[in-house]
């Protein structure tokens, strides 16, 4: 039997999804640019590149994303004397924070690229800029994206965080709004947010399987029977 209030609920947390929506594709554009800059850098020949990106990635990696929301939004503010927008700010943390752990995927699927398509391009007298854009990134990409999935569906569950700046997203509608005034059905209102973010991370996935699948075709393969299984046991 479903719950009196059930319109009411779903109503009330339908107001946080666009907050939610916003605050996870945000973070997700974010996450592929600082990705794909940190994770080539990485990579670099240069010594000063490689040791700044290092930085940027272990010091985003080894600390709280919690204390980094609190420090961007009342730290700063004293520092600097400006209070950033609490959702473009999560933003901001979401896209760093992921974009650490991406830069990682990122170098190590270059890396995966056999050493053969390297010395091939190398052959064709391509320059390092071009071997990259037309020979290594596009294999590389494939065997990002399995990956790339499963930190995206982290980014959205790490959404949720932005309740503690006083972002409307879903988890703040349901805990701040509707647990107060509806106590004793905490349990329906708290099924109904996670049911919420279980539909946008199976968006996700539908949408990163087909990329995949585009990305394998204009290579001409199949995705790997490796990739499958990281998608099963890793998409949610």
């Amino acid at each position: 039997m479903l719950p009196d209030n059930l319109g009411t609920f779903l109503s009330v947390l339908w107001e946080g999804v666009p907050e939610t929506v916003i605050a996870t594709v945000g973070g997700i554009a974010l996450t592929i640019v600082a990705s794909f800059v940190a994770g080539l850098a990485l990579l670099s020949p240069s010594r000063t590149v490689r040791v700044i990106s290092r930085i940027y990635v272990e010091g985003l990696r080894g600390t709280s994303e919690v204390v980094q929301l609190f420090w961007l939004f009342f730290a700063l503010p004293i520092l600097v004397g400006f209070q950033i927008v609490p959702l473009w700010g999560g933003i901001i943390v979401l896209g760093l924070n992921h974009g650490a752990y991406g830069a990682e995927i990122v170098r190590g699927s270059v890396q995966s690229v056999p050493r053969a398509q390297y010395e091939g391009a190398i052959a064709l007298s391509l320059s390092p800029a071009a071997r990259m854009r037309r020979v290594i990134l596009p294999q590389a990409i494939v065997e990002m994206i399995p990956p790339f999935n499963n930190l995206f569906i982290q980014l959205l569950k790490s959404s949720s965080l932005l309740s503690f700046v006083f972002v409307n997203e879903v988890t703040r509608q349901g805990q701040a709004v509707l647990v107060p005034l509806f106590t004793a059905q905490s349990f329906t209102i708290l099924l109904l947010v996670l049911l919420i973010y279980l539909v946008l991370a199976l968006i996700i996935t539908a949408v990163m399987r087909l990329l995949e699948r585009m990305a394998s075709t204009r290579l001409g393969r199949r995705p790997s029977e490796q990739a499958r299984r990281k998608r099963v046991t890793g998409a949610v």
